[in-house]
C-alpha cells in the first residue's frame, strides 16, 4: 500500500472542492492538524491518515458501507421456534441459513449444517435455541465493506443492528454481488 503524500491529499480535497474544515468533520480531526499534514509539518500517526482517506473516498463516494450491502428486512426465527419450522423457513426462502433472533436482539444463526451435525432422530422437533450456534458478528450500519469482510472470512454472515437491534445480513453472496 502507497500512502498518500501532503500533496496528494490536497489536490484530492481541492479535486472534490472540500475545504479543510469540512474533510476534517468528516474525518473526525481537526482543521489545524488537516493544514499541518498537508503542508507537511506533521506525520500523522496511521490511524489518523486512514481516517482522513476514508472520508476522501467516501466524498468521492467510493466506500461501502454495511447499510449498503445488507438485506433488510430480515428473515429470522425465535429460539423457541422448532428446527423443524426453521429448516421450512430456509426452504422456503432459498437460505442456507437464518438469524435468531429475540425481541430484535440477535442470539445465534442456525444453518443446514448445524442440523445436519445433530445425530437425534427428533432433531425437528427441538428447539432452535438446542441446535444454533451463537457464535455471531455484528457490525453497525456505518461499517465499512472492508471491516465486514475481513468479519466474513471467519464467519458465514454478519449481522447489522442498530441500538442493539438486528437490522440486516451480509453474507459472503452479497459482498461478490456489489465486486463483480
Amino acid at each position: 500500500m502507497e500512502l498518500p503524500t501532503p500533496q496528494d491529499l490536497r489536490e484530492r480535497r481541492n479535486d472534490l472542492d472540500l475545504t479543510q474544515s469540512e474533510l476534517a468533520e468528516r474525518a473526525d480531526v481537526s482543521q489545524p492538524l488537516i493544514a499541518r499534514i498537508e503542508g507537511g509539518d506533521v506525520d500523522p500517526r496511521l490511524s489518523t491518515l486512514r481516517r482522513i482517506v476514508d472520508a476522501l473516498e467516501e466524498a468521492e463516494g467510493g466506500i461501502l458501507r454495511a447499510e449498503d450491502l445488507m438485506n433488510s428486512p430480515v428473515v429470522n426465527v425465535a429460539p423457541d421456534d422448532s428446527v423443524r419450522g426453521a429448516k421450512e423457513l430456509m426452504d422456503s426462502e432459498g437460505y442456507s441459513q437464518v438469524p435468531v433472533v429475540r425481541d430484535g436482539r440477535p442470539e445465534g444463526l442456525i444453518g443446514n449444517v448445524d442440523i445436519r451435525q445433530r445425530e437425534e432422530d427428533n432433531v425437528g422437533e427441538l428447539p432452535v435455541a438446542e441446535v444454533m450456534h451463537e457464535s455471531i458478528t455484528t457490525v453497525e450500519r456505518d461499517a465499512t465493506v472492508d471491516e465486514v469482510d475481513t468479519y466474513l472470512d471467519h464467519h458465514a454472515a454478519v449481522l447489522v443492528v442498530e441500538d442493539g437491534e438486528t437490522v440486516g445480513i451480509i453474507t459472503d453472496a452479497d459482498i461478490a454481488a456489489h465486486v463483480s
